[in-house]
């Protein structure tokens, strides 16, 4: 084998362990959804409803306006679009107090990068969304996976002593949470907002979909400079491809943030395609109480049918395997079906999206038709085991009677 031979096997057999990576990283894996083909997809926590005619032509029309000056860069504060989106939430809100990026994932990464870092720690309360602990990663933040009670909630009083215990310099709170769908009391975030060293990070990405009466924490934000609120586009408003998050909070927030965001970060085709979509958010949230009601009738069913579930503010539901069983086997099984849901990783759970009312009817159908299989197989493990032991009664024992 010459050198140029050996070269090129070396490099063939280079990989990430080769690599100078910093050793917070290694042993991680990226974040994501398995992305496969299946005749239902809800596994993602998409908007299943696409966007209306009138807003694909708003949406068109607003990039088209923009082309020709693509020579220039953006607005690089996005002045235009955090106006709308002050004027979407209300609160008094304006926007000095509002701030966007790529999804409100990049909006969260921007925080940690601000207020976490190196010697610093984030706190969050299992199980709840997975990215947050892979962003306090990439910031080289520590993090704190603090706990919640055995069926998912989480009390003022649980919340305080841990947040007292570990003086983390940001706190994440997830209301509706992910992948619970519950959303938290207000008087939780009053009490970490109180008790918090640093940030109060408020994740309200299916805040939309919250049953009637649940209240935001956008309403203490006047009492809380270090509180912020953290929303999507990419839910309720069937945005998901448009990629646009945003905060709210005091604007000395939004100071601290300008600190680390990369210059011209928004796009104006991004921005353009948002300030249109927010200009008919009437249209693209009507789909909203569609999907509650499905969300209400999947817990309904799966309900009657004894599978327990967790309660949903959200356009997800996260359900019990029925018996106990392995998720993952579960999970396989309704894929084979057609219907693709999402594995959390949370034994002996899995979460399905709300979708069309066609979609909900192939997954209630799948996952009941699991059901009705499994108690069928575990009734005739039952009988059969129930035979044995009869078989073995009756049998006469040598020197015995029968």
């Amino acid at each position: 084998m010459n050198g140029a031979e050996q070269s090129l096997d070396d490099q063939r057999s280079f990989g990430l362990a080769d690599l100078p990576l910093r050793e917070a990283l290694r042993g991680r894996s990226p974040y994501g959804a398995p992305q496969l083909s299946a005749a239902v997809r809800l596994n993602v926590n998409e908007n299943s409803y696409p966007l209306p005619d009138v807003v694909v032509d708003a949406v068109a029309k607003s990039v088209t306006g923009v082309l020709r000056e693509l020579n220039r860069y953006p607005d690089r504060d996005a002045i235009g679009l955090r106006e709308d989106l002050a004027a979407y939430l209300g609160h008094g809100l304006d926007a000095s107090g509002v701030w966007a990026a790529n999804g409100s994932n990049e909006v969260q990464q921007q925080l940690l990068q601000a207020f976490g870092g190196p010697e610093r720690t984030a706190l969050g309360f299992t199980p709840a969304y997975s990215m947050h602990p892979l962003l306090a990663a990439g910031t080289a933040t520590g993090w704190v996976g603090a706990r919640r009670d055995a069926g998912f909630g989480l009390s003022a009083h649980d919340a305080v002593a841990q947040v007292r215990e570990h003086q983390p310099a940001v706190v994440f709170l997830c209301s509706p949470n992910n992948p619970t769908g519950t959303a938290l009391p207000l008087e939780v975030v009053e009490a970490v907002a109180e008790a918090a060293p640093g940030i109060v990070v408020v994740d309200e990405a299916y805040a939309e979909f919250a049953r009637a009466g649940t209240p935001s924490a956008l309403t203490l934000l006047p009492r809380y400079p270090r509180l912020v609120v953290t929303r999507t586009m990419s839910k309720a408003f069937a945005f998901a491809g448009g990629r646009v998050g945003y905060l709210a909070a005091h604007p000395a927030v939004v100071d601290a943030i300008q600190l680390v965001r990369l210059p011209y970060h928004l796009s104006a085709l991004t921005q353009a395609a948002a300030r249109a979509a927010l200009a008919h958010a009437p249209a693209l949230l009507a789909t909203v109480e569609a999907v509650k009601g499905q969300r209400d009738r999947i817990v309904g069913e799966l309900r009657s049918a004894g599978i327990v579930t967790a309660d949903s503010d959200a356009n997800f539901v996260l359900f019990a395997v029925p018996g106990g069983g392995d998720q993952a086997a579960l999970w396989r099984r309704l894929l084979d079906r057609g219907v693709l849901v999402r594995d959390v990783g949370l034994p002996g759970w899995l979460r399905v999206t709300a979708g069309t009312p066609e979609e909900t009817t192939a997954f209630l159908d799948a996952v009941l038709a699991e059901t009705a299989e499994t108690a069928e197989a575990a009734e005739a493990a039952e009988t059969a085991g129930a035979d044995r032991v009869n078989g073995s009664a009756n049998t006469t024992s040598p020197g015995g009677v029968s």
